[in-house]
């Protein structure tokens, strides 16, 4: 029998804007459990990585500067660091072989780390960045990790409010004429809700759910390609460079609670392949919002499964090949 699709509609969870990852981890044990985080070291990231680590979790934290990862998280027991540069497939190839390798499984995949807004760069093979980066690194990295990925795993995307700047961009992906860094961000954004919603279809009949995911604002070194002008301008930061705590913006602990709700809540058990955002499932976006909800285009499923052969054209791996 199909499991129909998870409906993009509030489930009452309980949880909101303000809650923090400590919040929606209060009595939930991850004792045993093997937690694996990208970005887990810096930002949102790390608030996940030191929350689940509490929770009783084993938390693996690839690094493409395992030094400075090793310095951010010490103190945190239960956490080790590895390198993996999502930037380069080599990089992710070697670094799932080594996991692999240890015989471990996985019960949590975040896809946390990500770039935003940066000046037009090439990768690989004249890849741009953002989507290279955010999409197409963790497209590779969970594929390569799928024989780990345990029979009731989560794997989590951390998408953004940004997903509303541009839908995936068919004709000219890798922006070879015009390229706008935002709409860059955006359309690497809708690219991990679309990869979510793939992979939880491919992966359900072996109990493996995926979530995508709006963490809110929050000022972090995500923003460290946005000019200092543009910052003060937007009234996130003072002009020495101080932040102003602007309304709507969250803290660090208020920002990873969505990614730890939606990688260990009970509530959402046998629900998947939606986008949520404040610790709840979003409702479609109207056409006049203002990066609330989630876009169409970021949940159809004929686009996300475009997307994925498109991936795997492109990276040369898919687990779900035949």
């Amino acid at each position: 029998m199909t499991t129909p699709q998870t409906p993009q509609r509030p489930i009452g969870s309980g949880f909101g804007a303000k809650s923090t990852a400590d919040d929606v981890l209060r009595g939930i044990d991850l004792t045993g459990k093997l937690a694996l985080v990208t970005g887990g070291y810096s930002g949102i990231g790390l608030e996940a990585t030191r929350a689940l680590a509490k929770a009783g979790a084993h938390v693996v934290v690839p690094a493409r500067r395992p030094e400075t990862a090793t310095e951010a998280l010490a103190g945190i027991e239960g956490v080790e660091v590895d390198r993996l540069d999502l930037a380069d497939l080599d990089s992710v190839r070697d670094f799932a072989d080594r996991f692999l390798a240890t015989g471990r499984g996985i019960d949590i995949v975040i896809n946390s780390a990500a770039v935003m807004a940066c000046p037009e760069t090439r990768v690989g093979p004249g890849w741009e960045a953002q989507f290279a980066t955010n999409h197409l690194g963790h497209y590779a990295l969970v594929n390569r990790l799928w024989p780990a990925i345990k029979p009731g795993a989560r794997v989590v995307a951390v998408s953004s409010g940004g997903h509303h700047n541009s839908p995936i961009r068919w004709d000219d992906i890798h922006f070879g004429h015009g390229y706008d860094k935002l709409e860059a961000y955006g359309q690497a954004k809708t690219a991990n809700v679309l990869f979510a919603r793939q992979l939880d279809t491919l992966g359900r009949g072996r109990g493996v759910r995926a979530f995508s995911l709006h963490p809110g604002s929050i000022l972090t070194p995500l923003q460290r390609h946005l000019p200092k002008a543009e910052m003060v301008e937007r009234g996130w930061i003072d002009e020495d460079g101080r932040p102003l705590n602007p309304p709507g913006f969250k803290s660090t602990q208020e920002g990873a609670a969505t990614q730890v709700w939606a990688a260990t809540s009970p509530a959402l058990d046998g629900l998947g392949g939606v986008y949520l955002e404040d610790c709840e499932v979003a409702e479609p976006a109207p056409a006049n919002a203002a990066r609330r909800g989630v876009r169409d285009y970021a949940i159809d499923p004929d686009q996300a499964a475009r997307l994925w052969a498109l991936s795997a054209e492109l990276t040369g791996v898919d687990a779900f090949a035949a």
